[in-house]
């Protein structure tokens, strides 16, 4: 494994951020520094297990981020939406971003979302986790950093990570609001195609002719509608598996979320499937039959 070219992993105890640590161990090409809030959990304990370097750091305390990220070559970070009074998402992406340039980071790969009230032309105006995910990503294309943004759909480990796959007496369940059974969503196999995508960024943003920086990167394995992904997830399990469309959740960030999703087809139609930019960059996407295959079937089989 390589000493000198550090990779910094801001929410490495999570779904994405763990899944790059590994993706960056297995590879080798880079060194992994995971980027915790408490080096002592479990899941950073097991990071450290694996051969990460795991660094206690306060995303919100600029001194704490310089600290953090000094002698690494490049950056994998995310933000997290805060619904609420007090610092933003934005203060955090912000932090990263200007910690980033002060130390001499030659890279910042970030997760981001665009902006609903943008694309919907006002028509969405509650979907702050989406505009202030945009809001980073502007900053971060003035910032002077060679960079580059991964555009994630809903997420396909939500079936057990927000139980979104419910058992029923005959089979399971897949119940969205504000979703009809024609309406289509674009689908993230995230545990194995954000760390893919990210090493093939990381390997090619040092050629020019590549033209890596400053580009959205949309990370979809498919445009379908939850009805389909019911259908497929039945035959890969062998059991009923239906979709609902279940009621408003009474929260206006999420509603209009999912309303918007709805009407724009999960918002990435403009890119085709696989990402051809990432494609040329040597990325091989998974696809939904694999992952119901080996990740759904070993979870959720009978």
């Amino acid at each position: 494994m390589s000493t000198s070219r550090i990779v910094s992993v801001f929410g490495a105890t999570g779904l994405q951020g763990a899944a790059v640590v590994h993706a960056l161990l297995k590879d080798g090409t880079f060194s992994p520094r995971a980027i915790v809030r408490n080096p002592e959990c479990d899941a950073a304990l097991k990071l450290k297990a694996a051969g990460a370097d795991v660094l206690k750091c306060d995303w919100l305390d600029k001194t704490s981020l310089v600290s953090a990220l000094s002698g690494s070559e490049a950056v994998f970070a995310l933000t997290f939406p805060v619904f609420g009074p007090g610092q933003t998402q934005v203060d955090q992406g912000k932090n990263l971003i200007d910690a980033a340039k002060e130390v001499g980071v030659k890279f910042f790969v970030f997760t981001s979302l665009p902006s609903i009230a943008e694309v919907s032309g006002g028509k969405y105006k509650s979907c702050v986790h989406y505009d202030q995910k945009a809001e980073i990503d502007a900053y971060l294309r003035t910032s002077g950093l060679a960079n580059a943004s991964l555009f994630l759909g809903a997420f396909l480990e939500n079936y057990w990570k927000f139980d979104l796959l419910k058992k029923t007496a005959t089979g399971f369940d897949i119940a969205v609001p504000n979703y009809s059974a024609t309406d289509r969503q674009a689908f993230t196999w995230v545990e194995r195609d954000v760390p893919a995508a990210t090493l093939a960024l990381l390997k090619n943003y040092t050629d020019p002719s590549k033209k890596v920086s400053g580009k959205s990167y949309p990370i979809v394995n498919a445009t379908i509608s939850y009805a389909e992904l019911a259908a497929m997830t039945a035959k890969a399990l062998g059991v009923e598996v239906t979709f609902t469309s279940a009621p408003l959740m009474g929260i206006p960030p999420v509603d209009e979320m999912y309303a918007a999703l709805a009407e724009y087809s999960g918002l990435y139609t403009a890119t085709p499937v696989p990402n051809p930019d990432l494609v040329a960059l040597g990325m091989k996407f998974g696809t939904i039959e694999e992952f119901l295959e080996t990740v759904v079937k070993p979870r959720f089989g009978q």
